[in-house]
């Protein structure tokens, strides 16, 4: 143990002490990494210079793409970086900007899919009464932001504001649950009790989305059309499942017992819920959608087969 109340920097997990496995985790971090910015990218240059994407919810889309990409960016290139340098070491300046902003994408990210739920649940549901404006558009998207970097405000200051007795932080980012764990006083209980909050307005948020969702199933199945319905439960499913995932492996890796030596299960369940969701949202909201892939056709100057027939 270090004991020094006032670190100057902290060390990340080391993925192995073999350079040739630092090398792979690298590759593969790079891998992960390259795909989730392309796929982002595209979604937010699709729905920026197509005009027929200006709607409720391709703005939505963009932002979550947005959130997506900066939920990534925050953590995998430093990991990616001591990987290749074969070195473990981050500032606490960057610690501290790790907490604050990825805390901030996910909370974002969370509220937005809430908000996106509530969007095709009225547009479903009640078609006649959709007419949200491009005010409440982003007076709603405001809010997600704000409601964000306030909450990852919060968990920054309050696990900063506690000493520590030790630099190693068991994770391949500035994970709060590990930072805890080298906590020199009581103060961490404060932070605990931040995450416990947090936790069960993410739980709320997910239950107001199976209910939502439970409620547009209704309406589906009353569609007469097979094809209908399968256009509407293309769209939900994906919702439900990377949701889900997000939530469940995320409220688990915050509230589960840390052990005191590095974990399988506790890097496999942060990859999952970190990495994984900005990696699969543009897969799942946007390239199911038409009029998303349409653009991306147009702006890689691709040529659907149907065009030309």
């Amino acid at each position: 143990m270090h004991h020094n109340s006032s670190a100057v920097e902290f060390l990340l997990l080391e993925f192995s002490a073999i350079q040739e496995l630092q090398l792979l985790h690298f590759l593969l971090f790079l891998a992960l990494y390259l795909v989730t910015v392309t796929g982002n990218l595209l979604i937010i240059c699709a729905v920026v210079l197509d005009h027929h994407l200006h709607t409720p919810m391709h703005f939505f889309l963009m932002n979550l793409a947005m959130q997506d990409l900066g939920q990534a960016s925050v953590i995998v290139p430093k990991s990616m970086i001591n990987s290749l340098m074969n070195t473990r070491h981050i500032s606490y300046s960057g610690c501290v900007a790790q907490v604050l902003f990825f805390l901030s994408f996910l909370a974002s990210d969370i509220s937005l899919l809430t908000v996106m739920a509530y969007d095709r649940y009225v547009a479903i549901c009640n078609p006649l009464q959709y007419e949200m404006n491009k005010q409440a558009c982003v007076q709603m998207v405001a809010s997600v932001w704000i409601t964000g970097l306030f909450d990852g405000a919060l968990h920054a200051s309050g696990t900063f504001a506690i000493p520590f007795c030790s630099n190693i932080v068991n994770q391949f980012f500035c994970e709060i649950p590990q930072l805890l764990k080298l906590a020199c006083s009581d103060l961490y209980l404060i932070e605990i009790g931040a995450v416990a909050l947090s936790v069960a307005i993410v739980f709320g948020c997910f239950a107001f989305i199976i209910v939502t969702y439970v409620k547009i199933f209704i309406v589906v199945m009353r569609i007469p059309s097979a094809e209908g319905r399968q256009k509407a439960f293309s769209t939900c499913l994906p919702h439900l499942t990377v949701f889900s995932t997000l939530v469940l492996t995320g409220s688990f890796a915050y509230l589960r017992p840390t052990s005191n030596t590095p974990s399988n299960l506790d890097l496999i369940l942060t990859v999952i819920y970190s990495m994984f969701p900005p990696l699969l949202n543009p897969l799942i909201y946007s390239m199911r959608n038409k009029e998303i892939k349409s653009a991306l056709a147009k702006l890689l100057s691709l040529r659907h087969t149907s065009n030309s027939t």
